[in-house]
């Protein structure tokens, strides 16, 4: 594997090895993916696990929110990164509505991810108000990932994509919302949004993974959106988001330079062609018709 740093082993990332990993010190590493072509390329780099969140209704379809993402969308999602990945540890993300509604509509949703969609966990946004649910859907057997700080699903009662806990008062609902989800069952919690020494409270607080984003250097993990870590969404740079490539200036690069070398006669050239047809070998293949004759003549008119 190309790059610099610790080359991982190929042992599947589970529960049980994310809380090691926090008691042993190392930091844990979540990308988002959406399809098998992404899963298979941040799966070779090692990435400890791979988030089919509903941040794809924004990257992928276009939307100005997460809120139009259905189940089947990230069931369907889940399936491609499944076929793409072999180490990573799969999270599919419960989209709004998807565990709202009551705690029986929670679990039969949660269960769709597992045994239709491959993946290994599901994500639930939510803090007090999501512990009952999160406590119904682990009993069932299914791990629970909680999301605390700034949920996306709650954009329009935030007002907008806003910090969160930012005066003592609101960090100390954040900090009972991160308690009460760990209590409930989650196996890990992903901290968005808020300031980087309430990130560091919790993370001591709880016993399980803290995963940051937006939340500063003291989490146990890190995740970022993957559109954004390889710079294919050059018109959203939030601060927290630190570009490891520039995908897409250098699709429009290369997809410029397949429009010049086509309308140019250059592609395809020699190299990328199959040659002519060889003369003077074997005939060229007889129809159907022809065979059909070939056979009648061989065995005669029936009857």
């Amino acid at each position: 594997m190309s790059g610099s740093g610790h080359v991982p082993d190929g042992r599947p990332v589970t529960v049980p090895r994310l809380a090691k990993m926090k008691r042993d010190g190392e930091r844990i590493t979540m990308v988002t993916a959406y399809d098998a072509t992404f899963a298979r390329m941040l799966d070779e780099a090692g990435i400890d696990v791979l988030l089919v969140g509903d941040s794809l209704g924004m990257v992928v379809q276009g939307q100005d929110s997460t809120l139009p993402v259905t189940v089947d969308e990230v069931v369907y999602h889940c399936r491609a990164v499944a076929r793409g990945t072999r180490r990573a540890h799969i999270v599919g993300d419960m989209p709004f509505l998807s565990w709202q509604l009551s705690p029986e509509e929670a679990l039969r949703n949660a269960a769709r991810f597992l045994a239709e969609g491959g993946a290994q966990a599901v994500k639930l946004e939510g803090g007090v108000d999501a512990a009952p649910t999160i406590e119904r859907i682990v009993h069932a057997g299914i791990p629970v990932m909680a999301h605390v700080g700034l949920t996306p699903q709650s954009v329009h009662a935030m007002g907008g994509f806003r910090v969160q806990g930012r005066t003592e008062a609101k960090a100390e609902r954040v900090l009972q919302d991160a308690k009460a989800v760990a209590e409930a069952g989650a196996y890990a919690l992903v901290l968005e949004g808020i300031p980087t020494d309430l990130a560091l409270r919790i993370t001591d607080a709880v016993d399980i993974p803290t995963i940051g984003i937006g939340a500063g250097p003291h989490c146990d993990g890190q995740v970022l959106v993957c559109y954004d870590l390889l710079g294919l969404t050059p018109e959203l740079k939030p601060k927290f988001v630190k570009r490891y490539a520039e995908f897409y200036a250098d699709g429009v690069e290369a997809a410029s330079r397949y429009r010049d070398e086509v309308r140019a006669g250059t592609f395809p050239s020699e190299e990328f062609s199959f040659g002519n047809v060889k003369k003077g070998d074997a005939p060229a293949a007889k129809s159907g018709l022809s065979l059909v004759r070939d056979v009648r003549k061989a065995y005669g008119p029936k009857g």
